[in-house]
């Protein structure tokens, strides 16, 4: 029996973040490779309109939650809303975007539904006829492709994993799904967003450069000193210069807890390696770092990789860097900064 996928995404503003395109990209591939039926199922306030901006994706069905409850993220809201699309859609396949909101909440659905999930997948393919689906364990170091004959099997997709689907938009007919959750189960109460103004994110996960620094920019410097102050105004100087994201060795977020001088706009969310993120940027420049092993691991799917290190003999100058420039962090980036100030 042909395989019935559905494509699960929440909308926000009416529209389909780049996570979820992603994901539909997926969708979308496995529906040619296994000659499967594709539905789309959107939970959230103008699911409908956003049903139509991805309307030549080729699918049967469009399942559509638009109930104001769904507008915020809430586990009983849309483990409820999610479980009754994948039921009305009899989907044995769910892919779905890897975003918090649905990483909290897939895997019960699963449970609800009597099938399995897999989260954090980087790669969905077909071979021999099968679905396989790639992720990585213990911290990044070792691939493995699974598969699983259980239905029905829900995949959720990490971001960066797939080319977003890029098709065009049509009208097309919805079906509205009602969701029941009684009042008594509904415990959480969304008031407000709170976001960090404009100007102080430093986590842009769509830009071309992923910018590390490590504890040496805390360290003392030739003079004996240490220069925290010099050391942010660098950093932030050539962050908004050059519009790169932020990352920190696992060595720098945790020196807030040692008492030691720390760059203030650094925290544990910008960590890249040994238990913090995966980034995915084509470039990476690495500064004042120790280049060990776990660190290296997090930069696993980053094109290309440059670090700056006095020491030619750290672990970037065997063979874990493209490029290793042996020399000062701050008289290079200073000088970086500068060439980038004559930029029209």
């Amino acid at each position: 029996m042909a395989d019935t996928i559905l494509f699960l995404a929440h909308v926000e503003d009416g529209t389909l973040a780049k996570p979820a395109l992603e994901a539909l990209g997926a969708a979308v591939d496995l529906r040619a490779g296994l000659g499967a039926t594709l539905v789309v199922g959107l939970v959230g306030p103008d699911a409908a309109r956003a049903a139509s901006l991805v309307g030549g994706c080729g699918a049967t069905r469009w399942l559509v939650v638009d109930d104001p409850a769904c507008a915020e993220g809430r586990y009983a809201t849309d483990a409820a809303a999610a479980e009754a699309v994948a039921r009305a859609a009899g989907a044995t396949l769910v892919v779905a975007p890897g975003t918090s909101r649905w990483m909290r909440v897939l895997p019960g659905v699963a449970h609800r539904l009597g099938g399995r999930a897999d989260t954090h997948l980087t790669a969905l393919d077909v071979r021999d006829g099968q679905l396989v689906a790639t992720r990585w364990y213990y911290r990044q170091r070792i691939e493995a492709v699974q598969s699983r004959t259980g239905r029905p099997w829900v995949l959720v997709v990490d971001p960066g994993g797939h080319a977003p689907w890029a098709g065009a938009t049509a009208d097309v007919t919805t079906e509205a799904i009602a969701v029941q959750v009684p009042a008594d189960h509904v415990r959480t109460r969304v008031v407000g967003t709170e976001a960090p103004s404009a100007g102080a994110d430093t986590i842009r996960p769509d830009a071309s450069l992923l910018f590390v620094a490590g504890a040496g920019w805390t360290k003392k410097q030739p003079d004996g000193q240490t220069h925290a102050a010099e050391a942010e105004a660098l950093i932030l100087d050539f962050l908004a210069r050059s519009g790169a994201s932020l990352g920190g060795s696992k060595s720098l977020v945790d020196l807030s807890g040692e008492g030691q001088a720390v760059l203030r706009f650094m925290t544990h969310l910008n960590q890249v390696g040994q238990t913090g993120s995966t980034p995915r940027h084509p470039k990476g420049l690495s500064t004042c770092c120790h280049g060990e092993e776990p660190h290296v691991v997090g930069w696993r799917f980053v094109n290309e990789r440059r670090a700056i290190s006095l020491d030619p003999n750290c672990g970037w100058a065997r063979g874990k860097a493209d490029v290793l420039y042996v020399a000062d962090a701050f008289a290079v980036m200073a000088k970086v900064n500068a060439r980038l100030g004559e930029r029209p």
